[in-house]
């Protein structure tokens, strides 16, 4: 090769490069965010009453409201997708915030315009801990979200069906100490205790690795977790390089854990480097599916 038609190949070359990386950045810090999935899931729960056969559930996860991503309008957009699925609960399995941000308020408001009518029923995630749930829940309190920390409520239809949906506080409060999953072992016995013994019971928990204790108590046939994000960035060949503490195991999507399924939903809102690259944001609809 001619020293002219060498360097024109180089040059073109790093060239396609550069154009390949930039292309890359700007699909994942742009592009990919607001590329919101819809995943429909279809799950038979053993314990469901014919009555709840084909109730719908909507899933939203750590939203994280920030001052760089998730402003009014994202937010506002979201709410939207979620109405036009016309489920018959909504659940909001933690973090609505990265970190304490006075202006929360604003954003947060888009959640006002949720709709459903057995209602919208939340728990916090290790964010919302970290800047304080005094604050946040009097921002969510008045936009009609019910918090179910360490609570449980009963959707009720005719011939005393049940449905039970569950949350537990989250695991991780502390940024400086990682707790184990087994530490809340009594903290979710004593919730079983509390709970009718008739009915299918759904838990919420923000940490996915919490499915491992949840499924000895024999109570449950659904987790419903976040906290993941699925990794924010899957790599072919690679998978997901990096996931959160107590996110290791059940990274992203459906699992088997003992008798009681289990999903982790990605996530709407981003963490630093805020990127997604094969892994979108998600809202998650259950349709539950009587034996």
């Amino acid at each position: 090769m001619h020293k002219r038609q060498f360097l024109k190949v180089a040059g073109g070359t790093v060239a396609g490069t550069v154009l390949l990386g930039t292309g890359t950045s700007f699909y994942s810090t742009h592009i990919e965010p607001a590329n919101i999935d819809c995943t429909q899931l279809s799950l038979r729960l053993p314990r469901l009453s014919p009555a709840f056969h084909g109730y719908r559930i909507a899933q939203l996860s750590d939203i994280h409201i920030d001052d760089t991503w998730m402003d009014f309008k994202r937010l506002s957009d979201i709410v939207k997708q979620v109405n036009a699925q016309h489920p018959d609960l909504i659940v909001i399995t933690g973090d609505f915030v990265t970190r304490y941000y006075p202006w929360a308020a604003r954003p947060l408001a888009a959640l006002g315009d949720l709709h459903a009518r057995d209602g919208i029923f939340s728990i916090y995630g290790n964010h919302d801990a970290w800047s304080g749930t005094d604050w946040l829940g009097a921002l969510i309190k008045p936009l009609g979200i019910n918090d179910l920390t360490n609570e449980f409520h009963t959707i009720k239809r005719e011939n005393g069906a049940m449905l039970h949906i569950v949350g537990i506080e989250d695991l991780w409060p502390d940024p400086s100490y990682i707790n184990s999953v087994w530490e809340y072992s009594d903290t979710i016995a004593g919730l079983v205790k509390r709970l009718p013994s008739e009915g299918s019971a759904i838990l919420l928990a923000h940490e996915p690795d919490f499915a491992d204790v949840a499924t000895k108590t024999e109570r449950f046939d659904l987790q419903l977790s976040g906290h993941t994000h699925g990794g924010q960035v899957r790599i072919p060949l690679v998978g997901t390089p990096r996931t959160p503490p107590l996110g290791h195991k059940y990274v992203s999507g459906l699992y088997s854990v003992g008798s009681m399924l289990q999903y982790t939903n990605r996530g709407l809102g981003m963490v630093k480097p805020q990127v997604r690259f094969d892994c979108r944001p998600e809202i998650t609809i259950i349709e539950c599916q009587a034996l």
